[in-house]
């Protein structure tokens, strides 16, 4: 993998009911900050959003957030961020997200969060993109996800090597390993079926 000089976070506009999981947002908002590289997240100030922009930010951080103008409307929105980007549709918020971004990382979250992820997890598969996405399944939080795409490998419709296109890490601590180390995209993921 090149160098990382930015990498977008999706996780949830909640906190959820774990304090782990702010925790985890809080350490990689100030690690994204202290290794110099820039932030991209969806632009609101509420939930693990808040978190991990306002970490970074206190660490010294860029941050970039892009929120849909609909959602801002209603969102409490950049906490101070060193820009804001408004788009005009959740379409456009990851197109503009995926574009900025080096990698992902993705924290626990709700539909959206899950959204997100899938989609650049499907761009991959798709030879899109060769971009290392990486789940940090703090308290494992994403093992229902985990266990819906063995399942859907064990009903014949996934490539056993889907699994490969996401890492899956405990801690933050282990983030920007599994960033660093992401095998690229294998084309036959793709292809194994046509």
């Amino acid at each position: 993998m090149t160098d990382i000089s930015s990498i977008c976070v999706f996780c949830g506009s909640r906190a959820g009911e774990d304090p782990a999981h702010t925790d985890a947002a809080r350490a990689i908002g100030t690690e994204i900050a202290k290794r110099g590289i820039r932030l991209i997240y969806g632009g609101g100030d509420i939930g693990l959003m808040s978190v991990v922009a306002r970490s970074a930010l206190e660490a010294g951080g860029h941050v970039t957030g892009i929120i849909p103008d609909f959602i801002q409307e209603f969102e409490v929105g950049d906490p101070g961020v060193s820009e804001l980007i408004i788009v005009g549709s959740m379409h456009s918020r990851k197109r503009a997200m995926f574009e900025r971004a080096d990698g992902f990382v993705v924290l626990p979250g709700g539909l959206g969060t899950l959204d997100e992820s899938i989609e650049v997890i499907t761009w991959k598969q798709l030879q899109q993109h060769n971009k290392p996405i990486v789940f940090v399944d703090i308290n494992n939080y994403w093992k229902p996800l985990l266990d819906l795409v063995a399942a859907v490998v064990d009903g014949g419709f996934g490539h056993h090597g889907i699994a490969d296109l996401y890492s899956v890490v405990d801690t933050t601590d282990d983030v920007f390993e599994a960033l660093a180390s992401a095998p690229e995209a294998d084309e036959e993921v793709l292809t194994s079926h046509l």
